[in-house]
């Protein structure tokens, strides 16, 4: 693998832009992140070596392409973080607050916050869209390179043309990832977790979806890419042939105070048995409830989520999915009791469980909603179709196919 110098390397790890290349004609924005947790050096190394080999090999560029280093300190440490996770600060409510506190009061990853905020800012006015934001992720485990996304269809159509596993539903578990942010605001966001920490095929699985989706995002020609047939080899063959949509439905969260520790030995994407041993708590037994997939178990010190269960969602749940958010079947559900619109812009839905517990959430999820717990008795359900920017996307091939 050609790699850059050890003194480019050195002069660049302090700086926020990997690389930004412009091309002479106007075209797609594609930002790419890596590093947003410091252990996962993975994407980092990936985009340094492309934007190396871009200025090795000049390529005609429609657009522009800009690689950002998330938690500068926490990369420089070999930490998932300092203080917090940085990519659990993306909610409005917390944005509001490091923005109004002292600037001496700030940790290291509201710093870093603010910063890759603003850089955000200022690429969103000056550049063009389209605009499609990636961030590069590795996991603890051993595991498949796969996708996350928030269940918008722009997502889902953008992200169905890679050879790997779809992941729908992860932001109803997680609060402020940075992707969450993004797609508040509309865009193509998706998250890619190419293996395991410092693995090289994870390296490597992140230059090829880097190369395909410049392709994808019509930022450069299939034909000048060079080896493009050989990226997309390489992440279907990691992917063991496997381009299955797959839905979160559980997350096993740890407390701060507890002691947990996985079982050797298991990966994502591993089948499970009911009442087989996963991991032991407070020195308790974890064993799973149902047969079910497991999803990135936890195997470091850092983090919140001792792993996650997952479920295949059938070609016809999704085709019928499509179907209903089209003719925007939603709409029709503040007719029933115990379901309203959350406020006057009518972004999300607010369910009275008391009056309401007979929907099932999958059928919510159907709709392309999905849930966080208000109260005891209500929850608020925010649908990313209602803030896609779909005619942003509309003239693009992967989009009209």
């Amino acid at each position: 693998m050609l790699k850059p110098s050890e003194e480019q390397v050195q002069i660049a790890k302090n700086t926020r832009f990997i690389g930004k290349l412009e091309g002479n004609t106007k075209g797609p924005t594609v930002v790419f992140f890596g590093g947003i947790h410091g252990n996962e050096p993975a994407g980092v190394k990936a985009l340094e070596h492309v934007f190396f080999r871009l200025q090795e090999i000049p390529l005609e560029i429609k657009g522009t392409i800009c690689g950002i280093r998330g938690n500068i300190p926490a990369l420089l440490q070999k930490k998932r973080f300092i203080n917090a996770d940085l990519n659990r600060l993306w909610t409005h409510a917390q944005i509001i607050e490091i923005e109004n506190k002292p600037h001496e009061t700030l940790g290291p990853e509201e710093m870093e916050l603010l910063d890759i905020k603003h850089t955000l800012t200022k690429l969103l006015k000056e550049q063009s869209p389209p605009f499609y934001f990636i961030d590069f992720h590795t996991t603890s485990s051993k595991t498949l390179p796969f996708i996350t996304i928030n269940d918008a269809l722009i997502n889902r159509k953008f992200s169905q043309q890679f050879p790997v596993p779809i992941i729908l539903g992860i932001e109803e578990y997680l609060e402020g990832p940075l992707l969450s942010r993004m797609n508040q605001f509309g865009y193509v966001s998706l998250g890619f977790e190419s293996g395991q920490h410092n693995e090289e095929i994870s390296i490597t699985n992140s230059i090829s979806f880097f190369w395909l989706c410049l392709v994808f995002a019509g930022v450069l020609q299939k034909e000048t890419v060079p080896n493009f047939e050989g990226h997309y080899k390489q992440l279907s063959l990691s992917a063991q042939n496997n381009s299955t949509f797959y839905e979160v439905a559980f997350r096993h969260v740890l407390k701060p105070d507890t002691v947990f520790a996985m079982l050797p030995g298991f990966e994502s994407f591993q089948k499970v048995e009911k009442g087989m041993l996963l991991a032991y708590q407070d020195e308790k037994e974890v064993r799973a409830e149902r047969d079910t997939m497991l999803f990135m178990p936890l195997y470091q010190e850092q983090g919140a989520e001792g792993f996650f269960l997952i479920s295949e969602i059938s070609k016809c749940a999704l085709a019928w999915s499509v179907a209903l958010r089209r003719i925007k079947f939603d709409h029709l559900l503040v007719y029933l009791p115990g379901i309203s619109w959350e406020g006057p812009k009518k972004e999300a839905l607010l369910v009275n469980l008391s009056v309401a517990r007979f929907f099932a959430k999958s059928f919510f999820h159907l709709l392309g909603y999905r849930s966080q717990q208000k109260n005891d008795v209500e929850v608020v359900m925010y649908n990313r179709e209602l803030t896609a920017k779909n005619t942003m996307y509309r003239n693009e091939g992967w989009y009209r196919s």
